[in-house]
């Protein structure tokens, strides 16, 4: 069965905007880029190593995509690169106008649900790195199937949230946890009944 898989770094205070680097994103004039960094180890690459499922796609937010596809292809000796590398990748886009330069990729330039739909309809399973405003619009429309959230020991304030404040409500329901050496806390979750509040 095709699943989407959102993988994203968090802040304590919910922040998701340029976990990377210090010039990931710096829209709103937001000041701490690169606050993930910190959090890195071993164990959290292993954990997101491990939620590919056999033949997954890559989807990406444009923004998310360039600055892979910058990043990754430099870094030749990791397996993580080389995986990035081969793996199919669909870039979500309405302003990317020349045809994609990383390897193996695709650019979706209309609907994303609609397209994200039909593609898991005919059994593509696809992870998502970043990408926060394509990870609202999927999970307001219900098609992110599992999420795989590393909280980072870290405060940041005013930043771009993961989830909107006028978000469905879900209850979703912890599959895993893991802590790293740093302290990061990485949950694995999956949305599960019931969707509304109970009366």
């Amino acid at each position: 069965m095709s699943k989407v898989i959102m993988i994203n770094h968090l802040t304590l205070d919910g922040v998701v905007q340029a976990p990377g680097r210090a010039d990931e994103d710096p829209r709103g004039d937001f000041a701490y880029g690169g606050w993930a960094q910190p959090g890195n180890d071993d164990i959290m690459a292993k954990v997101m190593m491990a939620q590919f499922p056999e033949g997954a796609s890559l989807l990406l937010g444009r923004r998310t995509y360039q600055q892979l596809g910058e990043y990754w292809p430099t870094q030749p000796d990791s397996p993580f690169s080389t995986m990035l590398e081969n793996i199919p990748k669909y870039v979500v886009t309405r302003t990317l106008s020349t045809a994609p330069v990383w390897a193996s990729s695709t650019t979706l330039i209309t609907d994303a649900v609609d397209q994200v739909a039909a593609l898991k309809e005919k059994g593509t399973s696809m992870v998502i790195f970043g990408s926060a405003e394509l990870t609202q619009s999927l999970t307001a429309a219900g098609l992110v199937d599992r999420y795989v959230i590393m909280i980072h020991p870290v405060l940041v304030g005013p930043g771009l949230r993961l989830f909107p404040t006028s978000g469905p409500y879900s209850r979703l329901e912890l599959l895993d946890s893991t802590i790293t050496t740093t302290g990061v806390m990485i949950g694995i979750y999956e949305p599960t009944e019931p969707t509304e509040p109970a009366a």
